[in-house]
């Protein structure tokens, strides 16, 4: 087991460094080129939300965790931000709470399309907490044997 944690303020320039890191951070597990992409979408996602929802108007923290566990990669990501008042509504495919922005709604859905496990815990005005996991097939497949 291997933990990390990354605190990134919520800038626009520091979605490509987070995403790397955490990639960087998963290359023990011995991921394909297909799940580290995964992976570095999924957090990207998680901290573009994180910037254009959380804090919409103002620069704070974003924490991203990682822990490594055998032949999986957990992600956690975490603001002190607005909050989510419908989570179900939020996980909605096309859903967006900026129709007036060129925003596609799909940032949950691509998390949950390409990590094999997803969840999203949120309170308005205490913040928002997406945990994923990415389980690694060469190395999982290793493992079982």
């Amino acid at each position: 087991m291997n933990k990390m944690q990354l605190k990134i303020l919520s800038r626009s320039e520091n979605e490509n460094f987070a995403r790397n890191v955490v990639a960087a951070f998963a290359l023990p597990l011995n991921p394909t080129l297909s799940e580290l992409s995964d992976i570095k979408t999924a957090v990207s996602e998680a901290v573009t939300n994180c910037i254009v929802h959380a804090y919409p108007e103002r620069e704070d923290w974003i924490t991203i965790d990682c822990e490594t566990e055998k032949a999986t990669l957990h992600i956690t990501v975490s603001d002190n931000g607005k909050g989510i008042e419908d989570v179900a509504q939020a996980l909605t495919p096309f859903f967006t709470s900026l129709p007036d922005e060129e925003r596609s709604g799909m940032g949950f859905t691509i998390m949950q399309t390409f990590m094999s496990g997803f969840s999203v815990k949120s309170a308005p005005g205490v913040g928002t907490t997406v945990k994923m996991s990415k389980t690694i097939g060469a190395r999982a497949d290793a493992d079982a044997r």
